[in-house]
């Protein structure tokens, strides 16, 4: 199939998955997810209508912003060095692998240089799996507040990459435990805090994790296939 209708079949998968848990699908946007993929590809997915793009790779992202011509938004995804922050400086509208301190002063500090804030989204490491990123569900509350404090920094909510299972209802109770993490932070009412966006599912289980509540998800395979 096209990426046309890769895109369209999402789409309807979100609005089925909304409709099970009386949602508005307008609450989930689908985050493109193009690592690895050309601009060609980017291209052909933003006139089917996809606007929304994640990257994984600060590089390749910097390489792609040059090449893509089409009015799309860029999130960062991936796990972000503090050194190359500087490279994604007033070029992506949200960063969602926030996950240490000297990270977000670091954004704060270079998007000061532009006097705007950024979205950000805290990255919790669910599985307390040691080889991906992320805080831990308890020392999260001390993070945002910390981040809280920080002029150019907005915290929009929470990401997370939980365990790959085959089965997406396995993955279901890491989905439910970000939520309740977001909530409990929500209940605090830190000034300048928002728990409004849950990022969350993948190709594989994008659909329990609406379910679940996520307001994005980030699907790559099922638009552009395997990786190139």
């Amino acid at each position: 199939m096209s990426i046309r209708e890769n895109i369209e079949g999402i789409q309807a998968r979100i609005a089925a998955a909304c409709a099970r848990v009386g949602r508005n699908p307008a609450e989930v946007r689908l985050v493109a997810v193009s690592k690895t993929k050309p601009a060609t590809l980017i291209e052909e997915a933003a006139a089917a209508g996809q606007r929304l793009f994640g990257e994984n790779y600060v590089q390749e992202f910097a390489d792609k912003t040059e090449q893509v011509r089409a009015p799309v938004e860029w999130h960062f995804i991936g796990a972000l060095q503090s050194n190359k922050v500087k490279y994604l400086r007033g070029k992506v509208t949200m960063i969602h692998s926030l996950d240490r301190l000297s990270l977000a002063e670091e954004i704060n500090r270079q998007w000061a240089k532009l006097d705007r804030p950024v979205d950000v989204l805290l990255e919790v490491n669910l599985g307390d799996e040691s080889s991906k990123a992320g805080t831990g569900a308890e020392e999260a509350i001390e993070l945002v507040r910390r981040v809280a404090e920080l002029p150019f920094l907005r915290l929009r909510g929470l990401m997370a990459l939980p365990p790959w299972l085959d089965d997406p209802e396995e993955v279901r109770p890491y989905f439910r435990r970000l939520r309740e993490v977001a909530r409990r932070i929500e209940a605090l009412n830190i000034p300048g805090v928002s728990m409004a966006e849950l990022s969350m599912g993948m190709s594989n289980d994008f659909e329990v994790a609406i379910e679940e509540g996520a307001t994005l998800v980030r699907v790559g395979t099922a638009i552009f296939g395997g990786r190139g």
